[in-house]
């Protein structure tokens, strides 16, 4: 494999960053939105998943009463 020289390979990764297609902003702000919307979704189905299981589990151990 031949080496290339610092100044060649800065002019590669210039090429290649130009090619990327970057969100817009509108894009941005909706994925983030939809992942703290995610977030929040998770966390109340684990939270109530974890209600069931240790109601459940006190019934069946007895523990508590």
């Amino acid at each position: 494999m031949a080496k290339t020289s610092p100044f060649e390979f800065i002019q590669q990764v210039r090429s290649e960053a130009a090619k990327v297609t970057w969100p817009t902003r509108k894009e941005t702000l909706v994925t983030t939105g939809m992942v703290f919307l995610m977030v929040v979704v998770a966390s109340v189905f684990f939270l109530f998943s974890d209600l069931i299981i240790r109601w459940i589990v006190g019934l069946v151990l007895g523990v508590g009463r």
